[in-house]
């Protein structure tokens, strides 16, 4: 790859042509609004759409193998652009009995003051990533310092950029080189992305057909094992329990998290705790893998395999099982093994380097909203349900996997907008009436932003609220 410009493809379409198969039906689906909705001249928004668009159709097609006739799909691009900041929808109930925002922690927003691009020795940028207890602290281990932004900073013109990125990588750690996307495409993971489909979907084995379990809605009596924190993974899990899957959790108390984003994804959904480095645990998880339908692994690649529940593996265990891999910088090439997160997949691809120059901040920016996660988890769905609908027809285990490497050159192949100096980037009060779900939980009596997702006959919907984690058994419902 020399790293020239690709060629513009409307998102939309793109995820279209992944899913292949006849036509839609003229008008099914309408996507409304346009970019600028966030201060980037990126169509984040847009593409947002698109992704959710797209499940839509998904589901529809999974509602149509029930026998049903096809829904009309409706997404409006503010709304979706909303979801990639779902923090700034949250509130909860005061004393007074007013719902107010919820601010994000100190923790967090420490964590956000540290992991910036910060300029190296030989006049690159670096962004470290320190956000979990464990990672943060290899972060720190090779830059000899302390987790403040005045000592990351001095640690990192300390060294060459790729010299640290390299040596990062080696300590089990995340953090990414500031690329421009020419050099990204021209890098050879960069390149190999560029080659793959943003959603990679392949025969894991042979099985029968299944026909889809009976029940009212596109997913119901679908079981989904959720292996994730984090956020795409989550969001992606959530997507599912919107249509009416069975999605359970499994985590270890052990397992850092971060609250708010727990929160925040995991409506519709249940959980458990398990220990699966335990022959009690890896057995009774071995046991809810031969009943399930989709495992989502979002944890570093290899991670599950090296306990002994990688992909093939669990196709063994149950045949015609539909595993989604959730990683950083995608299914191969020289990082694939390496883990990552939002800032990292913003830093590496172009998107920081072009945030920083378009807005004129006069260095790397992030941009705001974490459109790699969201965007990923979205498009994760996606290829869940269209492995589905594959399974349904032909039978065969299926491999769904999504990056947000992937999600990032995807938003990059849309081109860009003006006039994003005054973007809103908040629905108003009438925008986000209608769509405000509320839960009253663990965490109080809150109001949250709901599906965005307009479907006619099945409208998305998150059926309980957000569990305490480990509050349930490790056992299925139920089929309905």
């Amino acid at each position: 790859m020399d790293g020239s410009p690709p060629r513009q493809v409307r998102a939309f379409d793109a995820l279209m042509a992944i899913r292949g198969g006849p036509a839609l039906p003229a008008a099914e689906v309408s996507i409304d609004g346009a970019d600028p909705f966030f201060r980037t001249p990126f169509k984040a928004g847009e593409v947002a759409a698109a992704a959710i668009a797209a499940c839509g159709v998904a589901a529809n097609d999974l509602w149509a193998l029930r026998g049903h006739a096809r829904q009309r799909i409706e997404v409006r691009v503010p709304e979706a652009a909303a979801t990639l900041r779902t923090v700034d929808y949250t509130r909860a109930r005061g004393a007074d009995g007013q719902h107010r925002h919820v601010p994000i922690p100190q923790a967090m927003a420490q964590m956000l003051r540290v992991t910036q691009p910060w300029p190296t020795r030989d006049g690159r940028w670096f962004l470290p990533h320190l956000n979990l207890p464990q990672l943060s602290a290899r972060v720190l281990g090779v830059l000899a310092c302390e987790n403040t932004p005045e000592a990351v900073s001095a640690a990192v013109a300390g060294w060459e950029g790729e010299a640290l990125e390299e040596a990062v990588a080696a300590a089990g750690a995340c953090g990414g080189l500031i690329r421009s996307a020419e050099e990204w495409r021209a890098h050879p993971q960069g390149a190999y992305l560029a080659g793959r489909p943003v959603v990679e979907i392949d025969r894991l084995g042979a099985s029968p057909p299944e026909p889809l379990p009976a029940g009212p809605r596109p997913l119901a009596g679908i079981r989904v094992l959720d292996l994730t924190r984090i956020l795409a993974g989550p969001v992606g899990s959530r997507g599912l329990a919107e249509q009416g899957a069975d999605v359970l959790m499994v985590t270890s108390p052990d397992l850092p998290q971060t609250p708010e984003h727990v929160r925040d994804t995991s409506h519709g959904k249940r959980s458990c705790f398990l220990d699966l480095k335990t022959p009690s645990g890896a057995a009774r998880f071995a046991e809810l893998v031969r009943e399930a339908d989709v495992v989502v692994d979002g944890y570093r690649p290899g991670a599950l395999a090296r306990l002994g529940f990688g992909a093939a593996a669990l196709a063994r265990l149950r045949p015609g099982l539909v595993h989604l891999s959730v990683s950083c910088f995608g299914s191969g090439g020289p990082f694939a093994d390496r883990a990552g997160w939002e800032q990292v997949a913003q830093a590496v691809t172009g998107l920081c380097e072009a945030q920083g120059r378009l807005t004129g901040a006069g260095q790397p920016k992030l941009i705001f909203a974490p459109v790699c996660d969201y965007t990923t988890g979205y498009l994760a769905a996606y290829g869940v349900m269209l492995a589905l609908a594959r399974r349904a027809r032909e039978g065969g285990s299926q491999s769904v996997k999504v990056s947000l490497c992937q999600s990032a050159m995807l938003l990059q192949r849309q081109g860009l907008v003006t006039g994003f100096e005054k973007a809103p980037e908040v629905l108003t009060e009438a925008q986000f009436a209608p769509l405000q779900v509320r839960e009253d939980g663990i965490h109080g009596d809150l109001l949250t932003l709901g599906p965005v997702l307009r479907m006619s006959q099945t409208p998305p919907r998150w059926d309980r609220p957000t569990p305490e984690l480990g509050s349930n058994r490790p056992e299925w419902l139920g089929r309905s």
